[in-house]
This record gives structure tokens, C-alpha cells and sequence, in this order.
């Protein structure tokens, strides 16, 4: 599906592109995904040299569920010293926030297509563990326990 996307950035970057066709849920749950993008990271990494690749212009990209995925290999790989640094992650509309499908910008945007705010929590259940029959306590926010609410309050709030 993202062919075309991935040859133009290549084509007017002058850059390599690697695309990783990871495995999708709902057949595979979590964390095939995220397993299926770390370890073709992890092995564009150890064999840069084979691809002729400068280590220190390594960058991870996705967009959607992918971006999520960019964004969960670079935490993992931020510590490592075994390998090279990534350069930087591109986030394209990522999905990085469960805690409340309440704030702002799924009020406002909440029934804009493509991904209207029920679509967006269904597809993050089905990314998890299949089970969407708690639908509804997500959309509410009553599946964050208080005390974790008011951990993250000061990254996840209105304000």
C-alpha cells in the first residue's frame, strides 16, 4: 500500500527505503507488529555496510499504526550502544495515546473520515488483543484507573 510513497521519498531523498511489510491484526495480535519492525530494524542495523548505508544517517518513518510502530522501535533502540544511533524518527499521524479518547483533538475530530473516534478505538483493540467488547468504557475513559489517570495527567489532559 505504500509502494509508490516509498519510492518518491527514495527518488527526491536520494535516499535508501526500507518498507517493512509487518503483520496486521486482527489475525495477529500484539506484538507481532512491533516484533515484525524491530527485528528488520535491528538486522538493517548489524548490516549496514552490506546496503552501503551511513550509520549516522539511519531515520525510522510510519505513519498511522506505523508511526506508532516508529516510534515504539526508537524507544526500545534509544539505549542501545551495540548499535548505531537513529537519526530521528518521522511520526505521520501516529497513533502514540490510549489513556483518553476524550481530549481535544478526538472531540473536534471525532467524526472527521477517515478514522472517525469509535473507528480509532475499535482498530486500537483489534490491535491489542481482538476484544472490542469494551468499546464503549474505552470511548468513556473508564478503562484508566483513577491513579494512573492522575500519573500521566500531566502529559494526557485537556490542558
Amino acid at each position: 500500500s505504500h509502494e509508490r510513497i516509498c519510492q518518491y521519498i527514495a527518488k527526491e531523498s536520494g535516499s535508501l527505503v526500507v518498507s517493512v511489510g509487518y503483520r496486521l491484526a486482527p489475525e495477529h495480535k500484539y506484538p507481532a507488529a512491533y516484533e515484525d519492525c524491530l527485528n528488520a530494524t535491528l538486522h538493517f542495523l548489524q548490516h549496514l555496510q552490506h546496503y552501503g548505508v551511513d550509520p549516522a544517517r539511519v531515520t525510522v518513518c510510519g505513519d498511522s499504526a506505523g508511526g506508532n510502530l516508529a516510534a515504539a522501535v526508537s524507544q526500545t533502540l534509544a539505549g542501545r550502544s551495540d548499535l548505531p544511533r537513529l537519526r530521528a524518527q518521522i511520526l505521520i499521524y501516529p497513533g502514540l495515546q490510549a489513556l483518553d479518547f476524550n481530549l481535544p483533538s478526538y472531540q473536534q475530530n471525532g467524526g472527521v473520515p477517515l478514522l472517525f473516534r469509535e473507528r480509532a478505538v475499535y482498530y486500537s483493540l483489534q490491535y491489542l488483543n481482538g476484544n472490542t467488547s469494551n468499546l464503549e468504557e474505552v470511548l468513556e475513559g473508564s478503562h484508566i484507573p483513577p491513579d494512573m489517570r492522575l500519573k500521566y495527567r500531566k502529559w494526557v489532559s485537556p490542558d
